[in-house]
């Protein structure tokens, strides 16, 4: 059934926006929306939308047929489930797209010369090579759920050719991976700025750095450790939803603490008013790194580096590869090499 809703433009009119959303066994299988400038034209849409849906279906065609881009990647969003959420990279890479240069195009009617001009003219406004292949990866699975789930006869094949064209031509490629090591002088520039600074701030950087070393947790889950999750005689703590490609909530693990760490934890001022180690926002976290880095002059430098360089120095400690990992919480070598760029002077003789 139908649904019209009303809202005012900046220039004062309003505007009528209906909107038509078809479920099977409770699952939101279609959904499509105008907007009118009357009421009348608004409910005159649906009713007509509403019975070429009816005849798409004594057809025997697949529902969404007609769905545009937008519409399509407007579908994919409602997909994501409570609990569940998407990283921010996702959901902002999802609206950007639900609004793109192609967002008007019937999706079944799109080619592969459409896939290519649109990565282009990403490329010419100054989108990376990665940047742009992730538009393409994200356009694959919405494609794909919808194939699957509404039966919608998705474009993928122009999508994979236009994709592997592209890839060929060096226009979209795979991220670089960073091999970024914090350099003793950084170090200590670093902390003596942050010295200075966490006088008159709020949230302790040096601290926080110096975790961040110890222990190559990121600043998102610096700030969800718990006081009530920390095991001294076992000398480990819970990392509550632990990143992971396709599993985040629930998703919780015990990671080794150092005695470097502890006694960084040791100087925090524990509160039963606040259950968080360090009850801070992780954004303000990294927009702090970021404007030190800036101020003093250190190059492409970035918070999560500190992650590649303490699980460096735990391998420059001796560690074995199965002993890092009880650190840093990477479930195989082949994503736990990523973090680690050990220098040929600090391999230790056997």
């Amino acid at each position: 059934m139908g649904t019209i809703t009303s809202r005012r433009r900046k220039d004062g009119s309003t505007g009528y926006t209906a909107q038509i959303r078809l479920k099977r066994d409770g699952q939101l299988v279609h959904s499509e929306s105008e907007t009118f400038s009357t009421k009348a034209l608004a409910r005159e849409w649906v009713t007509r939308r509403e019975a070429g849906l009816q005849l798409q279906r004594a057809r025997g065609e697949p529902l969404g047929k007609r769905m545009t881009w937008g519409e399509l990647i407007g579908w994919y969003e409602l997909r994501e489930r409570q609990g569940e959420e998407w990283g921010r990279s996702k959901k902002a890479d999802l609206a950007r797209l639900k609004t793109a240069s192609l967002r008007d195009r019937r999706a079944d009617s799109l080619t592969r010369q459409d896939f290519i001009s649109y990565i282009e003219n990403r490329r010419a406004e100054g989108a990376g090579p990665a940047t742009a292949a992730n538009d393409l990866i994200w356009l694959r699975t919405v494609f794909k759920t919808a194939t699957a789930v509404l039966g919608l006869p998705t474009p993928l094949h122009a999508l994979d050719e236009a994709a592997n064209f592209l890839r060929g031509e060096r226009i979209v490629a795979k991220s670089r991976q960073r091999q970024r090591r914090l350099s003793e002088a950084e170090e200590r520039s670093l902390i003596a700025y942050f010295t200075q600074r966490d006088q008159r701030a709020d949230i302790p950087m040096v601290e926080i750095m110096r975790f961040a070393l110890a222990t190559a947790r990121r600043q998102e889950e610096i700030t969800r450790l718990q006081w009530g999750d920390l095991s001294r005689e076992r000398g480990i703590a819970l990392l509550r939803d632990v990143k992971h490609p396709r599993l985040k909530a629930g998703n919780h693990k015990f990671f080794k603490l150092s005695p470097t760490a502890w006694e960084i934890i040791d100087r925090q001022n524990g509160s039963t008013r606040n259950s968080l180690i360090f009850p801070y926002n992780p954004k303000s976290i990294g927009a702090a790194f970021t404007r030190a880095v800036h101020l003093l002059g250190i190059p492409d430098l970035r918070f999560h580096d500190l992650r590649h360089e303490a699980t460096s120095r735990l391998f420059e400690k001796g560690y074995s590869i199965q002993e890092v990992a009880q650190f840093t919480l990477h479930e195989s070598w082949a994503t736990l090499k990523r973090y680690t760029h050990l220098r040929p002077e600090d391999v230790p003789d056997r």
